[in-house]
């Protein structure tokens, strides 16, 4: 038999309980993929079926289930290591790509051996952006203008929006510091330099650490809008909510201390802490008091 082609590309999803969404994903990969690719799936201990039904429907996939929840990064790192292609691309299971997505995304970095990562125009259900997409990275006082919302006011200030890069036209590729772990393809031997993801995080913050860490080592991060894909986000349930809320704020913290608290002083760093786990107080009490979306519907 002929020699299979090693992937260009590897598909990297880490999924739990989420398997019409997952199937879906990998649908939209492999029919968007025009090189060599391979997907790689991360099960952190689902209980809907999911191993079993991506083995039946993509063969080709190969699919590592672990037997707890791991966590994003942990679970990603396991299949990093499996990983073959020059690129790899990390995938939400609840993203779908359009056609000619990983192609263009490939080609960025194939044209661009100075970027370590590229990432698509990433929409949400309704039609708007999703805001992660492209990204500077978390200082104190971008997390200001955010919590006194001076970034909503004003999206399109190279100073109070510049979080999510709104003065920067979307239709035009250009630099970013980061992405977001739903879509975005990093160069491997980039990953390979600085390193996997860090484990202390849970569930939120690894892509930007990541980000960080392979702008220090001197990569680049592009913003791709050619490439396009759509985030299907849906409302999570009240409890779902809590736990995401509390580890969206815990790596804000994390990634703050790791990164930027020695250049801070004490009564800084203590100001960035109330700043941030007091968001995490006005998110519950508000949360608390509407009525729970998905209880309704």
């Amino acid at each position: 038999m002929p020699e299979l082609a090693k992937p260009v590309v590897s598909a990297l999803v880490v999924s739990r309980n989420a398997k019409d969404e997952l199937l879906q994903c990998l649908k939209s990969f492999f029919a968007s993929a025009d090189v060599p690719v391979e997907a790689i799936v991360v099960d952190n201990n689902s209980s809907d079926g999911s191993p079993a039904a991506v083995t039946d429907e993509f063969p080709q996939a190969t699919v590592l289930v672990q037997s707890k929840n791991l966590g994003y990064g942990r679970a990603a790192n396991i299949g990093l290591e499996r990983c073959q292609g020059r690129f790899v691309l990390l995938l939400s299971p609840n993203v779908r790509l359009d056609p000619q997505c990983v192609g263009r995304l490939a080609d960025l970095l194939l044209t661009r051996p100075d970027a370590g990562a590229a990432g698509p125009r990433l929409l949400l259900p309704d039609g708007g952006r999703d805001p992660d997409a492209r990204r500077a990275f978390p200082i104190p006082s971008t997390l200001f203008y955010q919590t006194v919302g001076l970034s909503r006011l004003f999206p399109r200030s190279s100073r109070f929006g510049r979080h999510n890069m709104g003065h920067l036209p979307e239709s035009d590729v250009h630099e970013m510091d980061a992405g977001t772990a739903a879509c975005l393809m990093l160069r491997r031997s980039a990953l390979d330099r600085v390193g996997f993801f860090d484990p202390r995080y849970f569930m939120f913050g690894e892509d930007l650490d990541l980000c960080y860490r392979l702008k220090l080592g001197g990569w680049k991060m592009f913003y791709v809008p050619t490439a396009s894909a759509i985030h299907q986000v849906r409302p999570p349930s009240r409890e779902r909510q809590r736990q995401i809320s509390y580890e969206r704020h815990r790596a804000m913290w994390t990634y703050h201390f790791k990164h930027h608290s020695e250049d801070v002083s004490a009564f800084g760093n203590g100001l960035v802490w109330a700043q941030i786990w007091g968001r995490y107080v006005a998110e519950r009490v508000r949360d608390t008091v509407k009525p729970d979306k998905r209880a309704t519907t």
